[in-house]
């Protein structure tokens, strides 16, 4: 069992992460923020998709609105993205933003921070210090010649110090990276040391495929140590593959309950009927299934029902038919090949 390393709780809208919370699932809107009709439409597909956080981007004034329309459309906590001006922070707290994700780096002296620290304390409003490979403070570069690992990590100390000179302590941080062994040993360092919840994420991992794979070496590796109380999957594509990724990982490492987690076998010579084919239609028909349940779909009638012995319900094949099962009990043989997936989903719908 994964037991999170405790780290302060922070209520963010009406969730909190850290402190034994869940671990939350957060995406980006990626439509341009003068678009409010667009903004909130994919808004809206992300908290579909299960999406339990969601950022926006706020350039300038006229994105204010786009975050207010997003904010009075969805029940899921609203984060602003801001950069440099400090103005915008403040303005996204009053216009209802529910976190605002910061580099205090970028933001400027530290009046500005002050400013905005003043008025998130007034409004109940987290700040996620985001520190990435291109915000790094210029002495932290020349010290350390790159942005290391440590680098990173002395930057986010160096900013939540900051905060908590004016007695600010709802603090999330982030330590990003494309570089999938440098984000893991950043995150690891502040693991030990940071009282904070840790916001995990591959920065710039890349399109759909080598996105998840990067994110699931980096996020999956720090989750499985307990390190990391809320994810996104970086994904150069639509922001809801990265809510489905994310929610998949989480569920394949035991984190998340709820939804269909299916297990397959990788066919081998003894495997007589269509198991590929078969096993991507029975994940195809279970998609919006949300029965906490492990399904098998098993390829040798053989050894399938004991391999899979612990799937709640499961099939396997033989030579051109097969045979259901559940928890390794065989309940129907001499199924045939064509009426495998129809029988397995009859018999989840009573489940």
């Amino acid at each position: 069992m994964i037991t999170n390393k405790e780290t302060r709780k922070v209520k963010i809208g009406n969730i909190s992460i850290g402190g034994g919370s869940n671990i939350a699932v957060q995406s980006m809107l990626n439509a341009p923020a003068h678009d409010k009709e667009k903004n909130v439409s994919d808004a809206l597909r992300l908290q579909a998709a299960g999406c339990e956080i969601v950022r926006i981007s706020v350039p300038d004034a006229e994105s204010l609105k786009t975050l207010e329309a997003v904010k009075n459309a969805v029940t899921i906590p609203v984060v602003a993205d801001i950069h440099f001006d400090y103005r915008l922070a403040i303005d996204s707290v009053y216009a209802g933003a529910d976190k605002i994700r910061i580099n205090p780096g970028n933001i400027g002296d530290e009046e500005k921070v002050k400013a905005v620290v003043k008025a998130c304390r007034e409004k109940s409003v987290p700040i996620r210090i985001g520190v990435n490979s291109g915000s790094l403070q210029k002495d932290i570069l020349e010290k350390y010649g790159s942005p290391t690992a440590r680098a990173l990590y002395e930057s986010g100390l160096l900013h939540i110090k900051l905060l908590e000179k004016f007695n600010f302590y709802d603090i999330v941080l982030s330590l990003k990276s494309s570089d999938v062994q440098r984000m893991y040993d950043a995150y690891s360092l502040a693991a030990e040391t940071c009282p904070y919840p840790l916001h995990l994420g591959v920065t710039e991992a890349g399109t759909e495929e080598t996105g998840i794979i990067k994110s699931a070496a980096a996020i999956g590796g720090l989750l499985l140590k307990g390190i990391g109380d809320t994810v996104r999957v970086s994904l150069t594509d639509d922001p809801v593959k990265e809510v489905i990724a994310a929610n998949r990982l989480l569920k394949g490492i035991g984190l998340k309950k709820g939804g269909i987690n299916l297990v397959s076998c990788p066919t081998c010579g003894r495997t007589s009927i269509d198991l590929i084919g078969i096993a991507k239609e029975v994940e195809k028909r279970l998609a919006g299934v949300n029965k906490d349940l492990t399904v098998a779909v098993m390829g040798c009638v053989v050894n399938g029902p004991g391999e899979s012995k612990n799937a709640d319900i499961g099939i396997a094949g033989g030579k051109g038919n097969g045979v259901l099962f559940k928890k390794g009990e065989i309940l129907y043989k001499n199924i045939p090949e064509e009426k495998l997936i129809d029988v397995l989903i009859s018999e989840i719908d009573k489940m």
